[in-house]
């Protein structure tokens, strides 16, 4: 046994990562008692600088429905939403002292991230490699999930709670995933539930790149990369440049916000705008969700924020210039067919994308029909954090 942890310690917990393990094992003693007298504590986070996505909706859901219910969220202290929490409820340091000690005395661990938690390496080591720490943990997922990610396995999560919105994104986890069927739960979204009120700019368009992992990571494989040279930042340039959109958006009197996955966030400036109409946002100047209720079009290559924009039925416009290399180093093909779907129209030329936009502002960026997207969400209401409130606390009953 010795052998084997220090074996599993030197794969998963690298240099960065022993100063959370200390903080761990000091905390450890103290918790493991605080946990015999504190019961039915909840903790919730998402990315530790944000609070804007299912954990954060669920956690106000609970601080303004459930009163009795003992419940906290962990945030970085420099993260701009922190006050949005904090006029909540409880606040714990992302990644302190406090952080490892109501991790440990939680009864349930709710995150929107798989990694959301006070380090995502020394808890994967706990829980998943070792099997120490078998805490109730809801995955209340970030986006849909769309594709076959093997980081998502039930054997590399050992997740009791698989959260999922849409119909055949359930069937697919419980197909592929391996969960026991009691863990996968077709719930809804908490963040849908902020969807079905707010006011339309019907002059407002919106393009949400999603990221690349050869790129947005801090890695080896691209400590001397060049951006300005990469297929996305050409692509998107020459998209956000072409003259036919300024000319579109001038006849059609629209702006245009570009606003890229966070994890792109730190290339911000390297994207140019070829219109006085068009603005390259960063994620510190607007939030996700507003945008996407305030957008009346929205364009994205794989983003699955545009499941967000189809549950409120408004049209998506796909770019996806650069498939091939996607699907081989990033994600392979999932169950979802971009080329064919009633929820957008597809493209992979900056030619095609032109004639899509030009005919969906023709057409007055037309809503999709309800029938056209019920068979995606066949839960439609602003019940999603309400149904999530009772499936936790029904786990262990």
């Amino acid at each position: 046994m010795a052998q084997y942890t220090i074996d599993k310690l030197a794969k998963y917990i690298k240099a960065k990562d022993f100063v959370a393990l200390v903080k761990c094992a000091f905390i450890a003693p103290f918790a493991l008692i605080a946990k015999i007298f504190i019961r039915d504590f909840w903790l919730v986070c998402e990315d530790e600088n944000e609070a804007r996505d299912n954990g954060f909706w669920f956690f106000r859901w609970v601080r303004l429905n459930r009163l009795d219910q003992k419940i906290a969220y962990a945030i970085s202290k420099t993260s701009v939403d922190r006050y949005k929490v904090s006029e909540l409820g409880k606040v714990i340091r992302y990644g302190s002292c406090a952080h490892w000690f109501w991790y440990i005395v939680a009864d349930k661990n709710i995150s929107s991230q798989k990694g959301g938690k006070p380090n995502a390496a020394v808890c994967y080591l706990f829980e998943v490699v070792m099997g120490l720490r078998k805490n109730n943990r809801i995955f209340l997922q970030h986006g849909i999930t769309v594709n076959k990610g093997n980081w998502l396995f039930y054997d590399n999560t050992k997740i009791r709670m698989f959260v999922t919105a849409a119909k055949p994104e359930h069937d697919f986890v419980l197909e592929n995933f391996a969960y026991p069927v009691e863990n996968v739960k077709l719930l809804g979204f908490c963040r849908f539930d902020n969807l079905h009120d707010g006011e339309e700019d019907a002059d407002l368009l919106l393009v949400m790149p999603s990221w690349r992992n050869w790129l947005g990571r801090e890695s080896s494989d691209n400590a001397d990369m060049d951006f300005s040279t990469t297929q996305y930042c050409i692509k998107w340039n020459e998209f956000l440049q072409s003259a036919t959109l300024a000319a579109l958006l001038e006849r059609y009197d629209k702006k245009l916000i570009f606003f890229p996955h966070r994890n792109m966030q730190k290339f911000i400036g390297y994207f140019r705008a070829g219109s006085d109409r068009i603005e390259i946002a960063g994620d510190s100047e607007y939030d996700t969700q507003a945008l996407l209720k305030r957008a009346s079009l929205l364009i994205t290559d794989y983003s699955s924020v545009f499941f967000d924009f189809s549950y409120m039925r408004k049209p998506v416009l796909f770019y996806q210039f650069d498939e091939e290399e996607f699907r081989k180093r990033q994600y392979a093909q999932g169950y979802f067919d971009y080329r064919n779907t009633v929820l957008g129209k597809w493209s992979s030329t900056l030619p095609q994308l032109t004639i899509n936009l030009k005919n969906a502002l023709d057409e007055g960026c037309p809503k999709l029909d309800k029938a056209q997207i019920e068979s995606f969400f066949p839960l439609y209401d602003a019940q999603n954090c309400n149904r999530t409130y009772d499936a936790i606390k029904g786990i262990g009953k």
